[in-house]
């Protein structure tokens, strides 16, 4: 008698996101970002505070569509892209990671700014718009403090150090940091990209989890807007 027995497959590995996702969503990302105020704003006549407010809406706006290119074109689910539950431990550790990149800044960029003679006024248009009243202090903290963080992390820690993981941690955190530091351009703001990627990517990388970056990502931001408005109040 001859024993039969059957051989069930192997499951196949869950499918994450890789370079198709990131080319993909890095360019819907910069057509929405870049594309709308270069074919719009100048012919329309939009300045000042205005544009800051628009800019502070598709800086997040503009995330948002990348990662939806991303997501639909193979995967078509949430888990893959980090996008799931987390504890509150980790998000405290998001919190006392803003805390730690604003310190950073503080010390790091003056001098780096000095040093490599980067432009400093690349983002007067978010000055304007937090210095116009509390209505567009509040649009911008909606904007640039939640909207943004939320928009830029499921791109940038969601897709891209999700799919450079795959090639270790140092090329998954510090490849991805770099990448959103350079969509930022090459100005002082690339100094302040580099260490919020870096924290918000190692977070993204121990907990499995987008969220912890994007509290990192509002922490910095919201900062970021109060001392705008602050700039602006009359000496």
């Amino acid at each position: 008698m001859t024993e039969t027995t059957s051989q069930v497959p192997e499951a196949r590995p869950a499918l994450r996101p890789g370079w198709p996702e990131i080319i993909v969503g890095l360019a819907a990302m910069s057509l929405v970002g870049y594309g709308i105020p270069i074919l719009l704003f100048r012919p329309l006549g939009i300045t000042g505070a205005m544009s800051g407010v628009l800019l502070a809406l598709l800086s997040g706006g503009a995330g948002m569509i990348g990662f939806a290119a991303a997501a639909l074109i193979r995967i078509r689910s949430l888990g893959p892209f980090g996008v799931r539950r987390t504890t509150a431990t980790w998000l405290l550790l998001g919190l006392a990671g803003g805390v730690l990149a604003l310190i950073l800044k503080i010390i790091i960029m003056p001098a780096m700014t000095s040093l490599f003679g980067l432009a400093t006024d690349t983002q007067d248009s978010y000055v304007q718009g937090a210095g116009n009243g509390p209505l567009f202090v509040i649009l911008m903290m909606l904007f640039l403090a939640v909207i943004t963080p939320i928009g830029e992390e499921f791109l940038f820690r969601g897709v891209v150090t999700t799919a450079l993981l795959r090639y270790g941690p140092w090329i998954g955190v510090i490849g991805s940091s770099v990448i959103f530091a350079l969509m930022h351009g090459i100005n002082s703001v690339l100094l302040a990209a580099v260490i919020v990627g870096l924290i918000a990517g190692e977070l993204r990388r121990r907990s499995g989890s987008i969220w912890p970056g994007v509290i990192v990502h509002a922490v910095n931001n919201s900062i970021t807007v109060v001392v705008y408005a602050a700039m602006s109040l009359p000496s």
